[in-house]
């Protein structure tokens, strides 16, 4: 198979999102009534450039899988836009959307979950080529040969079900009908979380494989720093469904300006048997996205909070270039 000439980036965003909001109700009694709204997502503006790995970081339950699944229009947004490649995502009909998704896939969290058991491997990975137009079967079944060689799976293989392969290859069969329709755009959500570590370096190491070899642009969803810092080539925090910090990845880990990205700094191991970071431990839980606070939704687990902080909102403002920051009194 000839490999694909890695895509020339530009200077404009191949992703950008504004404004973007997605609420779920919460009802009660017989007849539903809404009494409230889980606010998964509240107002996030990025820009993701060609060719660059975007890591997505935050502890669990802050939005970044639903944030993910908005970019992707896999459900609809509350409040907000998203652009991809300049085409405004939420305006276009069902028609044109469905061409769009050509360019655009996710690799899920969990590799069997969300691979069908009753499918072959040949059958999962040729599914989207058969959907999208590719009706012969011989076609079909040389393309997954050659995505099966591409992830590092023997060929051989294409009749196995799923549960005949162990996590770490079900994770190489899901990001082969990931990238089985060339995109441009792939969404990596918690794809390395359920694996090993040594598995997950070997998943790492195939995913910048194929970056450089097809010119692909990542989403990369993760809870920890330590994962996305070998892959990512900027990096945003997100907290109680607010980006509170975007910055290049180097510049992230030696200059965190925001307290909450610190303390997930601090959680990350040094390797190295005699040094130690000084752990931050934050305080109380995570409020509810239902109630949110008022003001910095982190003041009540930070250990700067200043009475300010109780009661204006901070917004994602550039300290330097490239380099963001949604906090009144960032660390230096």
């Amino acid at each position: 198979m000839a490999v694909a000439e890695p895509r020339v980036r530009t200077a404009e965003p191949l992703v950008k999102v504004e404004g973007l909001k997605k609420y779920f109700p919460i009802t009660r009694g017989l007849l539903s009534r809404t009494v409230g709204y889980v606010r998964a997502v509240d107002g996030v503006s990025l820009e993701i450039h060609p060719g660059e790995t975007f890591g997505l970081v935050g502890e669990s339950g802050c939005g970044k899988s639903t944030l993910a699944r908005l970019v992707l229009r896999l459900i609809p947004a509350t409040e907000g836009r998203v652009w991809f490649d300049g085409q405004d995502l939420f305006a276009l009909p069902p028609a044109a959307m469905r061409k769009m998704r050509r360019q655009m896939q996710i690799i899920f969290q969990d590799p069997f979950g969300s691979l069908n058991p009753r499918f072959t491997v040949a059958d999962i990975i040729g599914e989207p080529l058969r959907v999208h137009g590719m009706r012969r079967r011989a076609d079909r079944d040389r393309r997954v040969a050659e995505l099966m060689e591409m992830v590092g799976l023997n060929p051989a293989w294409r009749h196995r079900f799923p549960h005949q392969f162990s996590g770490g290859q079900r994770q190489r069969i899901g990001i082969a009908r990931a990238i089985a329709l060339n995109p441009r755009f792939v969404v990596a959500d918690e794809a390395v979380s359920s694996l090993d570590v040594s598995v997950q370096a070997q998943i790492l190491n195939l995913l910048a494989d194929l970056q450089e070899r097809l010119g692909l642009t990542y989403l990369f969803i993760a809870h920890g720093l330590n994962v996305v810092r070998h892959v990512s080539t900027r990096v945003g925090v997100m907290y109680l469904g607010q980006l509170v910090e975007v910055a290049p990845v180097d510049e992230l880990f030696s200059h965190p300006a925001h307290p909450y990205t610190a303390a997930l700094l601090s959680a990350v191991p040094v390797p190295h048997p005699r040094r130690r970071r000084e752990r931050i431990v934050l305080q109380g839980d995570v409020p509810s996205p239902a109630n949110p606070p008022a003001g910095c939704r982190f003041h009540p687990r930070c250990p700067f909070a200043q009475p300010r902080c109780r009661e204006e909102r901070p917004v994602l403002r550039t300290l330097t270039s490239g380099h963001a920051v949604a906090c009144h009194f960032p660390l230096e």
